[in-house]
């Protein structure tokens, strides 16, 4: 699908190999997702539009013209695990915006619930940046995707580091207009809603709760 778009990267694929791994300490799994993040973003923002600066600027030798991005973006976390992917999209994108969204996966019904919500009534920004570790059966990417689209943005980016094939091809055809930047597309998603081989529980395995 053309809204889907794979990291394909052999920085990204060998540290997401490395991420998966259950000897993972909680501090590694960090580093991991932060490293897989920062490398992503590069694709991620590869369309991010430049302006020149108000003033001239001066390197060692002249005054030349600088560039600022123009682009008012938005990053958008989802709690809890999408905190692990701020540190290097904040550093990447210094003058974005932070908005959280608080959504879990009902273990029974595997259902959205969202707990905290506190965008402004109005939109502020050109396009949101969604930050989510995993798409598993899309319940979550759903409930932000529309959560963002009644708030108004005019685009709208998903990245997530390892998604099941099934659950993002669905948001990706109900939702044409959504780019959704992906490390990795696992085929299978049981019936407890888990992706295999995938990252298990990214919130559990970044905060030590497992």
């Amino acid at each position: 699908m053309s809204n889907i778009t794979v990291c394909s990267h052999p920085l990204i694929q060998q540290k997401i190999s490395s991420l998966r791994s259950t000897a993972n300490t909680p501090r590694t799994v960090r580093e991991l997702v932060d490293s897989i993040t920062r490398l992503m973003l590069h694709t991620v923002t590869q369309d991010l539009e430049l302006t020149p600066s108000a003033t001239p600027q001066t390197s060692p030798v002249s005054t030349y013209q600088g560039l600022e991005i123009s682009t008012k973006v938005a990053l958008i976390p989802i709690l809890r695990s999408g905190l692990a992917m701020l540190p290097a999209a904040s550093d990447l994108l210094h003058t974005a915006e932070i908005r959280h969204l608080g959504l879990f996966r009902e273990e029974t019904t595997l259902q959205p619930v969202e707990y905290y919500n506190k965008l402004p009534r109005t939109c502020t920004v050109d396009q949101c940046v969604v930050l989510d570790p995993m798409i598993a059966t899309g319940g979550t990417a759903e409930a932000a995707i529309q959560i963002l689209r009644h708030w108004g943005v005019p685009r709208i980016k998903f990245v997530a580091i390892c998604v099941s094939r099934r659950g993002v091809e669905v948001l990706a055809a109900k939702y044409p207009d959504v780019e959704f930047f992906v490390g990795v597309i696992d085929d299978v998603l049981d019936s407890r809603g888990f992706v295999s081989p995938g990252i298990g529980d990214c919130g559990d395995r970044l905060n030590n709760t497992a």
